[in-house]
């Protein structure tokens, strides 16, 4: 009985995952339609998005408004036991700018949707504790790639390169 319960939790803990990476992912194609960078992410606080954002550096002509920087701006001003208690989803993995605010605001856990065009600072947020899981999901994989290839200059602007 007890596997079948936590093989039923596993099965709602992925539903839950897929429907929130979809909702990055959905926060990555409106930053490519408003001609940004097509990157997305989510806030999710008890099975609830607080705060969803994508790159608006183009579209703002911000140094710093990343889609996770943007997720946490919409999420607005919460007490640090709401950010301990999150799960940040983003479509790529975040670069060491949002590492330091993820780890600014205790959020334990991230969901990233694809490594493969870009890996982060991911050695340092489990290095401080933070539990990652990498999707590389294909949708957000293929987003970036063809990103990248159309627009080199833009990408290594984002990246500092």
């Amino acid at each position: 009985m007890q596997s079948v319960s936590a093989s039923l939790l596993s099965t709602v803990a992925i539903r839950n995952m897929n429907e929130f990476l979809k909702a990055a992912i959905s926060e990555a194609k409106a930053g490519l339609k408003e001609r940004g960078i097509p990157i997305g992410s989510v806030i999710v606080h008890e099975g609830r998005i607080i705060g969803r954002g994508h790159n608006k550096r183009i579209q703002k002509g911000s140094v710093v408004l990343h889609a996770e920087m943007d997720a946490l701006e919409n999420a607005g001003r919460q007490p640090s036991s709401i950010y301990k208690n999150c799960v940040l989803y983003t479509t790529l993995s975040p670069c060491p700018m949002c590492t330091g605010a993820i780890l600014l605001y205790g959020i334990p856990k991230v969901v990233i949707g694809e490594n493969q065009t870009y890996t982060g600072a991911e050695t340092l947020l489990i290095q401080n504790g933070v539990e990652i899981i990498v999707i590389n999901d294909g949708e957000c994989i293929e987003m970036m790639e063809d990103f990248i290839k159309t627009n080199p200059d833009l990408w290594n602007e984002d990246i500092g390169v």
